[in-house]
């Protein structure tokens, strides 16, 4: 009662400070609070501390093992030419060399199923060419034949030209002649009439007769002359026609036979370019049969195993490329296939450092420190594809790092997870970044920070606009 008289004559400030506190005194809290309290700050501060710690940015990728050659990845066995399985030479799983015999094809078509389909062919193509041989010595004949028309029209054109020129220079000589006797008729015609005036005057004739004769046989035969130079003329005149006709038809009879052996000789040289076609035909299709015939034996195209026989059995049909296996190269240069999001290209070059995990062997990667981690393999970024290949993500090809070399029990195909590594950067920024979804932070060019190592991750990039 005392208490509750003072308590309520006396305000809170009236009281003692050693009463108001007594109470918190008479509290004693238990001994594994404060353990736990100081554990926690303890943590805290801890936590705290490592926020400041470096951290190495990454960009993770998934993909698989595969060749970094083209040649060194799997590939499909097939054939050439269509056929029917006759014998397989080799089982899956098995070793090749490359040329070794993989599988026998039969004949399918009905056009190649003559066994002597080959020598068929070297008979035709024997008979072709002695074809040809006979034509060539036909054209060879024909040339002969030319050259003799030539020079024949030659030796008979300037034997016409002669022949013609004999016979003008003969009308000339009979026309002079001509020309002459009848000049000589009028001279013997005056003097037989002054002659014969003579003879036949009156009284007494003043010529005897035998004189009177000797005129009138005198001008007989001037007549007779005229005559027989007339005759002569004329037929000279004919001579110098048949001669001028003979030089025109000499020259058209000659160059007739001569455009009727180029005649021939054009035909026959037009039959022996289409019998050196149908040759050369016959060569490839020769050559095609025989290439042909080494197809039947499909043999591999390069050392490797036996991964997968796409076709089975004894008689199945197949067809023209249609793939027959697959095979695997011996030793594939291995490399690692991986895909990355479109927006961390930028941040990646030939030549980044990479840390890769295979399906199949254990590890413990702590991706902010490369350092600690256990069981992951070096590699190196050798080709960044220039277009995207799947879901609007970038491939990437990892070979081995120099330093770290990859298990040789590695196989094509099996998995791999990746890790490009990027800048080193405090842990409050990672979480920070990771919260808000932001990709790693470019702080320059990953080309020139290759090549210029001194560069510290600090310095930004500089980016000019055109304005």
């Amino acid at each position: 009662m005392a208490d509750n008289s003072y308590s309520a004559g006396h305000t809170h400030e009236d009281v003692p400070l050693e009463k108001r506190i007594y109470s918190l005194k008479t509290i004693n809290p238990p001994k594994s609070a404060k353990v736990l309290a100081y554990w926690v700050i303890g943590i805290m501060f801890f936590s705290f501390v490592c926020l400041f710690l470096p951290w190495q940015q990454n960009i993770e990728g998934v993909g698989q093992i595969t060749a970094l050659t083209p040649q060194d990845r799997p590939q499909d066995v097939q054939s050439a030419i269509p056929g029917r399985i006759s014998e397989w030479r080799v089982k899956e799983g098995d070793f090749v060399n490359q040329g070794d015999t993989i599988l026998i094809l039969a004949e399918v078509k009905d056009d190649y199923f003559d066994p002597d389909f080959l020598k068929r062919l070297q008979e035709q193509l024997g008979a072709k060419e002695e074809g040809i041989d006979a034509t060539k010595t036909k054209v060879d004949a024909l040339n002969r034949q030319i050259s003799a028309l030539e020079s024949g029209l030659v030796f008979k054109l300037s034997q016409s030209q002669n022949k013609y020129l004999q016979a003008r220079m003969k009308v000339i000589s009979d026309s002079a002649n001509y020309e002459a006797e009848k000049a000589g008729i009028v001279f013997a015609q005056r003097q037989f009439k002054s002659f014969d005036s003579l003879f036949t005057a009156k009284p007494v004739p003043l010529i005897s007769q035998t004189d009177w004769e000797k005129r009138l046989k005198s001008l007989q035969e001037a007549q007779a002359k005229l005559v027989s130079s007339e005759n002569k003329y004329g037929i000279a005149k004919n001579e110098y026609l048949n001669a001028r006709i003979e030089l025109s038809s000499v020259e058209a009879e000659y160059n007739d036979k001569i455009s009727k052996a180029q005649s021939d000789k054009s035909s026959s040289i037009g039959y022996l370019a289409d019998a050196r076609g149908e040759l050369s035909k016959m060569k490839n299709k020769y050559a095609n049969m025989e290439i042909r015939n080494n197809q039947y034996y499909l043999t591999a195209p390069q050392s490797g195993y036996i991964v997968k026989a796409l076709k089975s059995g004894i008689g199945e049909t197949i067809k023209e490329s249609e793939p027959i296996c697959t095979i695997q190269p011996a030793t594939p240069s291995v490399a690692a296939e991986v895909y990355i999001r479109a927006m961390d290209v930028p941040l990646i070059s030939k030549g980044s450092k990479v840390r890769l995990e295979f399906d199949g062997w254990p590890s413990l990667q702590v991706t902010g420190w490369p350092s600690v981690a256990v069981g992951t393999f070096g590699g190196t970024i050798q080709v960044i594809d220039y277009v995207d290949s799947k879901e609007g993500k970038y491939r990437v090809l990892v070979v081995p790092d120099k330093n770290e070399p990859w298990p040789r029990q590695l196989r094509v195909g099996s998995g791999v997870y990746a890790w490009v590594m990027l800048n080193d950067v405090p842990i409050w920024y990672e979480i920070w970044r990771q919260l808000n979804g932001f990709p790693p932070s470019l702080y320059e060019d990953p080309d020139k920070a290759k090549e210029d190592p001194k560069k510290k991750s600090g310095h930004k990039m500089k980016v000019k606009v055109k304005k």
